[in-house]
């Protein structure tokens, strides 16, 4: 790999201990990619601070939240004390909401040593954001900008709605790049290889969040880690609505990149975004392929009683909050389940001011923030049966806690929560 002076100078220590883990990681890293080189980065999203237990156990040793950094984020043995971070870095969805651990079944414990992680790594410079959808709280990477961020549905939209480029990174890798500024140059990073390499025709009308829903999920089904362009798409989608279909897309498959003409910047043609000389694997979505979609993410799912319905993932916009505290309002929701809706933070600090967090409390239900089911392994007690809007957590949840996922619209959800059966099913 071919280093600058600069980057030569973290290898060999110039800059201290911290970068020099750093840097020795990075190139290991690229090495095994085959990149060439590493590209200057000013935008990382990772995960310094999440209250799970295996980093819970290294925070608790000598050494402290040091000790859990160099382990999990530099890949090192020996405790290095955390370094002021040179790149702008944000931390992505957490464990735990350290506001409401007792509702989620948590411990003050660990609520307490999250909290105390936040101080700790914000004064090295991390942004707490706590969550999966960065771009709705502020960071918006501009497009053709050089990132590194993790989490599978916040990387498809920065690449995708965002057109900037990073490649689904990790814990360590993160780590690395927020302390040196640099990530390895490859994958979506090189201009050539954002082609795509499907073409999705879409025949089916799809206009509302369940659909991108049904939509995404099918796509990423049958693309898996490629990259898809849809075409004949009727209605013009908005953030929502693209970020319910990249993560879906990113569940199902693995899908970190996709284009549609008119909704994407990079999609200023078809031929803008296709490769001279290679032909694209053409495929449809229409009514056949929309059932598919829905049988799959309904597959696990038997029972009508539900427990537990869950909103918000990924995280809820104040559009959405808005929206269900519609439903919701002047209404209780049934004694025998619970409702849990979540947030970034500072979402619902507008949802707080706007009156919507009253109304979705004074129904029996919860707005939480920072964490969601699947990463915060987190669900009332005694949970069986789940009913959500998220093909994310339909995926994910039966595996994760081993339960019945029920997948809808939030209407179908709200009704779910408000009579303690799923009555929901394909229009």
């Amino acid at each position: 790999m071919l280093l600058d002076n600069e980057e030569k100078a973290m290898l060999d220590g110039a800059h201290g201990t911290a970068k020099r883990k750093a840097m020795e990681l990075l190139v290991k890293y690229g090495n095994a990619l085959g990149a060439e080189k590493l590209i200057k980065t000013d935008n990382v999203v990772g995960t310094v601070g999440m209250a799970t237990p295996f980093v819970r156990d290294y925070a608790l040793k000598p050494g402290g939240l040091d000790a859990a950094f160099s382990e999990f984020n530099l890949d090192s043995d020996e405790t290095i004390e955390t370094p002021e971070f040179e790149a702008f870095t944000c931390q992505v969805i957490h464990g735990i909401d350290t506001e409401h651990w007792e509702q989620q079944g948590g411990a003050k414990e660990v609520a307490d040593l999250q909290k105390r992680g936040e101080a700790h790594f914000g004064r090295r410079g991390v942004n707490m954001m706590g969550t999966c959808t960065p771009y709705q709280v502020g960071n918006v990477p501009v497009m053709g900008q050089h990132c590194a961020w993790m989490e599978s549905s916040a990387v498809v939209y920065c690449n995708s709605v965002l057109g900037a480029r990073t490649n689904t990174e990790g814990r360590e890798s993160t780590g690395a790049a927020s302390v040196t500024a640099r990530i390895p140059y490859w994958g979506l990073h090189i201009p050539e290889n954002r082609s795509a390499t499907h073409r999705i025709d879409v025949e089916f009308d799809v206009d509302d969040m369940m659909d991108w829903g049904l939509l995404g999920y099918w796509v990423g089904h049958v693309v898996q880690d490629d990259i898809p362009l849809l075409a004949g798409v009727k209605s013009q989608p908005n953030m929502m609505k693209l970020k319910h279909f990249g993560a879906a897309a990113a569940s199902s498959g693995g899908v970190e990149l996709f284009h549609i003409p008119g909704a994407t910047p990079e999609a200023t043609s078809i031929e803008a975004i296709t490769r001279p000389g290679r032909a694209l694997a053409t495929l449809k979505y229409g009514a056949k392929e929309r059932r598919e979609a829905y049988d799959m993410l309904n597959a696990g799912a038997h029972e009508k009683k539900v427990d537990f319905i869950m909103l918000g993932c990924p995280h809820d916009s104040i559009e959405q909050i808005r929206r269900a505290a519609q439903l919701l309002d002047g209404k209780h929701i049934d004694p025998s389940v619970q409702l849990w809706i979540f947030t970034p933070r500072s979402i619902k600090s507008v949802a707080d001011r706007s009156g919507y967090t009253k109304i979705i409390r004074d129904a029996g239900a919860w707005l939480m923030s920072d964490t969601c089911p699947a990463i915060g392994r987190v669900a009332p007690k005694g949970t069986k049966v789940v009913a959500t809007d998220s093909a994310k957590q339909s995926h994910y949840l039966p595996a994760i806690l081993g339960v019945e996922a029920w997948f809808g619209s939030i209407e179908e959800c709200v009704d779910a929560a408000l009579t303690g059966r799923w009555n929901g099913g394909l229009k």
